[in-house]
């Protein structure tokens, strides 16, 4: 298996720290130079048209896109330690939290970066500073919900830790180049579950 990863990118690290967790082996990691655009060349538009990282070339030539797809096929092939959920029931929870973690927590924080990072101004084109402050309020308001959550559970789905948290921790990492700082903001519970993650083996293994 060869897994296209971009470094320090949010959704590569998020496969990348879920295989760790997993300790899965014989993936080979192949770097693509977002930054140099190599993603948009013929030879990686070959193996992903849509041009995205993550990207996981399987042993019989099929690909896999989009990083909860590709957690689900290693969920699959590598069903312990369980990350996803052991019955319909508790998976559907866990897709839940997942969803929430992704489309509340690391997209907008994303498109802030993504519209006002100087940084990131060769990826996104054109770049629009107003919606990317926009975004910025919403990212706060949602992190300030997903801190009243954790007063609550330990963990982003509920008891234990799962592919919720790796998304999580991701927006959050991802969000230092916003310069969010959960205990800046008061939100000491997010802080505290974010300090409980980066403790784990499979950050520094996923680190860029």
């Amino acid at each position: 298996m060869k897994l296209h990863i971009a470094p320090r990118a949010p959704n590569p690290r998020r496969v990348m720290m879920f295989a760790a967790e997993k300790h899965i082996p014989r993936i080979e990691l192949v770097n693509v130079d977002i930054n140099n655009l190599a993603h948009k060349s013929d030879a990686f538009r070959a193996i992903n048209p849509l041009t995205t990282v993550p990207a996981l070339e399987l042993g019989d030539g099929r690909v896999l896109s989009e990083s909860r797809a590709i957690c689900t096929w290693l969920e699959g092939r590598y069903p312990e330690p369980n990350l996803m959920g052991r019955d319909a029931d508790e998976r559907a929870f866990i897709e839940m939290a997942d969803r929430r973690a992704e489309w509340y927590l690391l997209m907008p924080m994303a498109q802030v970066i993504r519209h006002t990072h100087p940084g990131l101004a060769s990826l996104e084109q054109p770049q629009f500073a107003d919606y990317g402050q926009a975004q910025k309020s919403k990212a706060l308001d949602y992190a300030a919900r997903f801190d009243q959550l954790l007063q609550t559970q330990p963990w982003m789905a509920g008891d234990r830790f799962t592919i919720a948290d790796i998304t999580a921790f991701c927006a959050l990492e991802f969000a230092r180049l916003m310069k969010f700082n959960a205990a800046a903001q008061g939100l000491h519970a997010l802080q505290a579950w974010r300090d409980r993650v980066a403790e784990r083996p499979s950050v520094a293994l996923s680190a860029g």
